[in-house]
């Protein structure tokens, strides 16, 4: 018999991925609507389309807020 290595964490059952709202992101983010569909239609923020309503993944807005810190450090 040979021993099987664990698993990533990665590879087993994955949690659901939460989709926010634009007012669950205006209010996190602490910005207006306009300013969260700036950062949606300029890319800077990801998003989906379901039917005609936009969901941001919450890794999307971790990945976003990670990315602005990055640029505020170097800068």
């Amino acid at each position: 018999m040979t021993a099987q290595e664990p698993a990533a964490p990665h590879q087993g059952p994955s949690k659901p991925e939460e989709l926010l709202t634009v007012p669950q992101v205006m209010a996190r983010l602490q910005l207006g609507r306009s300013a969260v569909y700036d950062l949606l239609r300029t890319r800077q923020l990801a998003s989906i389309t379901l039917g005609r309503a936009r969901r941001i993944p919450t890794h999307a807005l971790a990945d976003f807020i990670r990315t602005r810190l990055e640029q505020e450090a170097a800068a």
